[in-house]
């Protein structure tokens, strides 16, 4: 009897210390995340012209840069301006899913994804414009 008794409380401890080192699938998403990438689509959101320029340009040339790009760019600008005042109101609630995750989508229809696609979908946050960037294939630190 004491064994029984022994290995339940020993599968117990095991089932909660178990279950302290997993992190919920949506843990990295939270309503102060959300209420930050609302006001990065908000206040960035024009930043989406000139890379829709750049990437239409390398794609299909200069004529498609500057017209297919531009009209592209303020499309892409006001679509993220409105994600980021709708999570700007709602940045307390849990609204995709029952998550804090980001409501647009891909270019696949997936929602709340890292993945960036190109030329359908939209980053998390609003895409950078200069010389810096954490996507280029150059470091920031020299090697001596």
């Amino acid at each position: 009897m004491k064994r029984l008794l022994l290995s339940t409380i020993l599968l117990a401890l095991a089932g909660t210390a178990y279950a302290d080192f997993q992190a919920p699938p949506a843990s990295e998403y939270t309503a102060t995340r959300k209420l930050g990438r609302a006001l990065g689509n908000i206040v960035y959101a024009l930043e989406e012209v000139p890379t829709s320029i750049i990437r239409w340009n390398t794609r299909e040339g200069n004529y498609g840069g500057y017209s297919v790009g531009v009209v592209d760019g303020f499309g892409r600008s006001f679509a993220r301006i409105g994600y980021g005042f709708y999570e700007l109101v709602t940045f307390w609630a849990p609204t995709y899913k029952c998550t804090y995750k980001p409501p647009y989508q891909d270019s696949c229809g997936r929602s709340g994804l890292k993945e960036y696609n190109v030329w359908g979908g939209f980053s998390e946050f609003p895409e950078e414009i200069g010389f810096e960037s954490k996507y280029g294939e150059y470091s920031r630190l020299s090697e001596d």
